[in-house]
């Protein structure tokens, strides 16, 4: 309610309530003298945790306690406290994952004409680049970063519903005007940070509502598993790795192991993040007519465990792509190792504008690579190809563009201009609307995860 908030109550006063300042004066200095035990206490005995806090707020209270929790119901104070943190959570949630797309923006950009072998069925495919990969990830993750905004802008308040959302008790406070009930539940929920309430509810707000938070939540989750399970793929490959500290031990029996341990705790919390989303359609679903309280327990768990299973991923995240670390060498050899095959296609072309018969090359082709797979299948060497064309005279019309032909650049298509396309047209749009927020985080935040 701000840091003065008596001249926002006293509205209250104007629509009818017998509410003093006195009474509010009290409330506010007592508003963070919170006895916990006397709480707890009080629980054990009332087994009601909203009332044993009213009644203990009672007794520091006194001259307010016959307006504390008036017309109210635990359900106003429980989900509209939920929905504010929720609304908080996602705001705190969503600058983090803007910096890892920005980490992510210049990783791209730095490596987008880097040729990688690309990879279909896990089976070497036609060539992409280091950065155009990384916008696959980037692309995954702008969709995230619109439905969990989309999320929390279209959070709304219960507001003062009343117990099963007919606003009875409000419209009896104020003697059947139904206008002040009205102006009532806009006002509370100006006072909490939103501009409006949902129109209906029970005595909850639809937990329809923990499925869009959670859903784009968990949807992040499958976005990060993705992502680290590439990279883990890629440590494998030796072609990138996360960060390594000098003295980061991989293996306690082997020491010379560089383990991606960082990309595999996000794939372990986003597993369970995307597995907390049945948690809230089930939920959802099982509350009969105004609601049951099957829901209470299960959405402390939920709730709390998906946010901040987003929030550790982040901040790891964060630390990943600040540092990712690429091995050129490694990724030239492996190209290296498939590319001969690969150009199969621009040989023949290059011999058939030489005057060349396509046929015949087709066949000199096919009979030199079954040779060369032969070699690396049966004898582990290296795919020797293009040594074979070389020594073959039919292809001399050819053996001074060879180079030309195979340079890997030429295989990547228009993967670098997709980049900056992306870059310029997708991503620095959304940065834009966090930019003093990124600022805040810093380009390179020093992160011991």
């Amino acid at each position: 309610m701000g840091d003065d908030p008596l001249p926002e109550v006293r509205k209250d006063e104007e629509l009818g309530l017998a509410i003093t300042d006195e009474q509010i004066a009290e409330m506010e200095s007592n508003i963070h003298d919170i006895d916990f035990a006397a709480a707890a206490e009080e629980e054990r005995l009332t087994r009601h945790d909203v009332m044993s806090h009213v009644h203990v707020f009672a007794k520091k209270c006194p001259k307010a306690a016959p307006i504390i929790h008036l017309g109210a119901t635990s359900c106003f104070v429980g989900d509209n406290t939920d929905l504010i943190i929720m609304k908080d959570g996602l705001n705190l949630l969503l600058p983090k994952l803007a910096g890892v797309i920005q980490n992510l923006s210049e990783f791209a950009s730095q490596y987008k004409s880097l040729p990688a072998l690309g990879f279909t069925h896990l089976q070497p495919a036609q060539l992409t680049t280091v950065g155009k990969r990384a916008c696959l990830w980037i692309q995954d993750l702008l969709m995230d970063e619109r439905d969990i905004r989309r999320a929390r802008d279209d959070l709304k308040f219960r507001g003062t519903k009343g117990t099963t959302g007919t606003q009875a008790s409000f419209l009896q406070l104020f003697n059947g005007d139904g206008s002040k009930v009205v102006e009532l539940d806009k006002l509370v929920a100006k006072l909490s940070g939103f501009d409006n309430t949902y129109p209906v509810t029970g005595q909850t707000y639809t937990r329809k509502v923990d499925i869009q938070v959670v859903g784009a939540l968990s949807s992040l989750g499958s976005s990060v598993h993705k992502m680290c399970s590439d990279i883990r793929l890629l440590a494998n490959m030796k072609e990138i790795e996360e960060p390594f500290e000098s003295t980061q031990i991989g293996s306690s029996a082997m020491p010379y192991k560089r383990n991606p341990m960082r990309s595999e705790r996000c794939c372990a919390l986003a597993r369970h993040m995307m597995t907390i989303y049945f948690n809230t359609v089930q939920t959802h679903s099982v509350q009969w007519f105004e609601r049951t309280l099957d829901d209470s327990a299960n959405r402390r768990l939920t709730l709390s465990e998906a946010f901040l299973s987003a929030d550790a991923v982040l901040l790891t995240l964060l630390n990943i792509t600040q540092g990712l670390v690429v091995y050129p060498k490694v990724i030239e050899k492996h190209i290296r190792q498939e590319l001969p095959f690969m150009s199969t296609e621009n040989l023949i072309m290059a011999m058939v504008k030489k005057g060349g018969d396509r046929q015949v090359c087709h066949e000199k082709i096919r009979v030199l690579s079954q040779q060369a797979a032969d070699e690396v299948k049966q004898h582990g060497r290296d795919n020797d190809l293009i040594d074979r064309v070389r020594n073959d005279a039919y292809f001399a019309p050819i053996l001074g563009d060879l180079d030309k032909l195979l340079d890997p650049s030429s295989f990547t298509g228009r993967a670098p201009d997709q980049v900056d396309d992306f870059l310029k047209e997708e991503v620095a749009p959304i940065l834009a609307m966090y930019r003093s927020d990124l600022d805040k985080i810093g380009k390179h935040i020093a992160l011991k995860i």
